[in-house]
């Protein structure tokens, strides 16, 4: 997982350079302090120095924008008069982020007078407030001490917030196939993903299946084979069958590599023997998630974009599907045919032959497991009519399992939602949620919703 990537874009007065330059040396050490602040917490900077004029601004926003910043960070230094900054400002797409900090922590009666000269920042901040808003342009502000409150905590946690929209707004998405018939839920043509959100879809030319296959050598296979039997189970599986899935995965590995794909997704019904793919890549999949991959089934490129760009800043995302209500135990059962990050599973998955009726495709190879105990979230992303989204944010964990599991030979976990499940059920579907969902470990809900925020959507937290 890469760092988050920020423009510091520091705001300070010419007349002050004219007047008193020696307070230079000051301000460039709390210009160094806030950027080591920041890459404390393990975020990159790019600042280009200390603006002060109209020139400086727009040279500065364009260098940000040339390094592929995922948000800017303003610091008023000192009072900035907002007309020198306003233009370059509302001009970019990047998103604004407003840290409304000074130096000094305590400023009263028994603070010596020269020390308003490196204080007084905040009416900078309000000045340019005042004219993003009258122009519309989005910003988002934190206000505190950089030392002494978590003020950096919170700006950072809105950087890491525009990774996600970045990722999101980029996205390149591959399908094998079409989307599944007749699932009207996530069933957005692509040219209006585009439009919306940004998200480019590639499509996989089976044509070229029988080429792709042949770039993967032998050499390739037997590594894999031999890796594989070390993280999972194997005991049971075919190698004739192990063999057929995982030159086929290799080859959907080479494939989203040379597209360069943030996330991809695989319709099982469109894998048959004319499409020379030969077998169901479900194994590949598996290591895809684990590799931070986002993915989604049966054609979904939206569900798959989403997981993809939690998975930016969440490895631990997985693809899930609710598909049964405990109602006794206030749990539902999470699962899906044949895809999960097996990063996330509790023991050792195990690798076995799967029956698959559904095409005349070779039976694949899958590494069934239970998801392990832990707090997530459930993330759904719900169109809602005239290119208008909602993102669900379902808090809850998956609980340990103890005793028989007949279910093992699946994919399976037991999620507990905060409220009960006759409760959530009905406000997410109240809410529009569609049926496929991404699941994040350790998810930190404020994050989340704000990179709902800064993608434009409505936001329902269950």
């Amino acid at each position: 997982m890469n760092n988050s990537k920020v423009g510091l874009l520091p705001l300070y007065l010419q007349l002050y350079d004219q007047t008193s330059p020696g307070l230079r040396t000051r301000v460039n050490e709390f210009v160094e302090i806030i950027c080591g602040e920041l890459k404390k917490r393990h975020v990159d900077v790019v600042c280009p120095g200390i603006c002060r004029i109209k020139p400086e601004f727009k040279m500065a926003v364009e260098h940000f924008e040339q390094s592929g910043v995922d948000a800017i960070i303003t610091l008023h230094l000192a009072y900035s008069p907002s007309l020198e900054s306003y233009e370059a400002l509302i001009k970019t797409d990047l998103p604004l982020i407003v840290l409304d900090t000074t130096p000094t922590y305590i400023f009263d009666n028994n603070t010596p007078v020269e020390e308003i000269m490196f204080n007084h920042g905040i009416h900078g901040v309000q000045d340019l407030c005042n004219l993003l808003k009258r122009n519309n342009k989005a910003y988002h502000i934190e206000a505190g001490h950089w030392q002494n409150s978590d003020v950096v905590d919170r700006v950072v946690s809105w950087a890491r917030a525009a990774r996600m929209a970045a990722k999101m707004k980029t996205a390149r998405v591959g399908i094998m196939g079409v989307p599944f018939k007749g699932m009207g839920d996530f069933a957005i043509p692509f040219d209006k993903l585009k439009k919306a959100i940004g998200i480019d879809t590639v499509e996989f030319d089976f044509n070229k299946s029988k080429e792709l296959l042949d770039t993967v050598s032998q050499q390739e296979i037997d590594n894999e084979i031999k890796a594989d039997k070390v993280q999972f189970n194997a005991d049971n599986i075919h190698y004739e069958t192990h063999y057929k899935s995982v030159k086929a995965g290799l080859a959907l590995r080479k494939w989203i590599k040379n597209e360069r794909l943030d996330a991809f997704t695989v319709n099982f019904l469109n894998i048959t023997k004319k499409s020379q793919m030969g077998v169901m890549p479900f194994l590949e999949i598996e290591k895809q998630m684990a590799e931070g991959i986002g993915y989604a089934g049966e054609g979904d490129v939206l569900t798959a974009a989403l997981a993809g760009a939690l998975a930016s800043e969440y490895k631990e995302t997985s693809f899930t599907e609710m598909f049964c209500p405990d109602w006794k135990n206030d749990t539902i059962f999470l699962s899906h045919m044949g895809e999960m990050n097996i990063s996330l599973a509790v023991n050792k998955p195990e690798l076995v032959e799967m029956d698959f009726p559904y095409t005349d495709a070779e039976n694949p190879a899958i590494a069934y497991g239970l998801y392990r105990p832990g707090q997530v979230a459930l993330v759904n992303l719900a169109p809602v009519g005239n290119d208008k989204y909602t993102l669900i944010i379902a808090k809850g964990e998956i609980i340990s399992v103890s005793g028989e599991d007949k279910l093992k030979d699946s994919i399976h976990a037991w999620f507990k939602p905060e409220c009960n499940i006759s409760e959530f059920l009905a406000r997410f579907s109240m809410a529009g949620g569609t049926h496929h969902s991404a699941m994040c470990y350790t998810p930190d809900i404020g994050e989340i919703k704000k990179f709902s925020q800064l993608m434009g959507w409505n936001t329902v937290v269950i």
